[in-house]
């Protein structure tokens, strides 16, 4: 059924939205519309336009015969920087300190919308890599996995602390713990991840950061490579095993002093967008 240009617009800026770093062709909108590919590559530029100015993504086009249009979603520095100042605000509350110096981000990780904005921020620092899979720690980690999964539009990965019945064969690490300088084992499904496969490795909260190095080597085992590494929060520690890493927020906790919870920025900025400058 031929379309009018305001729904097709609709329309084709959902589908975008909802495939992300996919390469469509302009015959699937022509078909899907009924409509000549020269109205349809107008319609583009206007959604290409709108969202450059929104701050909500890039859109290319490629021509030829197998060529079609692709859209990574981004986020604005200005859009960011509110976004990390909003969910500062919310942390440095100190009825979120719990024993042993940690933060309760429980409620911020159940959020749609602070998972949706997280994930578009986080992906922004890898628009021009090519990633296969994320990788998190069960288990609250696993929202915000799913949520920068979905913005990069591939599947995530849950190592888990024990071998499970229903995962079949699992390739397991020990790591050590950079806090308690405990021996610890990290396993994950042979069929989580194909061999040679570019994972990006997330975590909601790190201190010293020995699961994410356990998580590190396990990639290696499946023969993979770490593309990147990226937390919602980092926290204050002695010893830090990971020093390349991308955080919103850096979090300090003292039980000792009456400022018992201090929240800064995390290293985002720079990460993402100074290093694209």
């Amino acid at each position: 059924m031929k379309t009018r240009r305001a729904d097709r617009l609709v329309d084709m800026t959902h589908y975008l939205l909802e495939h992300p770093r996919l390469l469509v062709s302009l015959n699937f909108f022509a078909e899907r519309y009924e409509t000549a590919k020269s109205s349809i590559s107008e319609d583009l530029a206007i959604v290409r336009r709108v969202f450059k100015t929104r701050g909500t993504g890039d859109l290319k086009t490629y021509p030829g015969a197998a060529g079609g249009v692709y859209y990574t979603p981004m986020m604005g520095q200005e859009e960011a920087d509110a976004f990390v100042e909003k969910i500062r605000s919310d942390v440095a509350d100190e009825a979120r300190v719990l024993p042993g110096g940690y933060v309760y981000l429980s409620d911020l990780l159940g959020d749609p919308a602070v998972l949706r904005q997280t994930g578009r921020l986080l992906t922004t620092e890898y628009v021009d890599q090519e990633i296969d899979a994320v990788m998190t720690a069960a288990t609250k980690g696993i929202p915000l996995a799913q949520a920068v999964a979905s913005e990069l539009n591939v599947p995530f990965v849950i190592v888990r602390d024990d071998a499970k019945v229903t995962e079949g064969s699992m390739i397991s690490v020990n790591y050590l713990t950079g806090s308690s300088k405990r021996v610890e084992k990290m396993a994950l499904s042979k069929r989580s991840l194909r061999s040679g496969a570019r994972v990006l490795i997330v975590d909601d909260f790190m201190k010293a950061g020995g699961t994410i190095q356990g998580m590190q080597t396990l990639v290696r085992e499946f023969g993979g490579t770490v593309v990147g590494t990226a937390v919602f929060a980092e926290g204050r520690s002695n010893v830090r095993l990971i020093e390349d890493f991308t955080s919103l927020l850096h979090v300090e906790t003292s039980l000792e002093t009456k400022e018992q919870i201090k929240v800064e920025t995390g290293n985002y900025r720079t990460r993402i967008y100074q290093k694209k400058g």
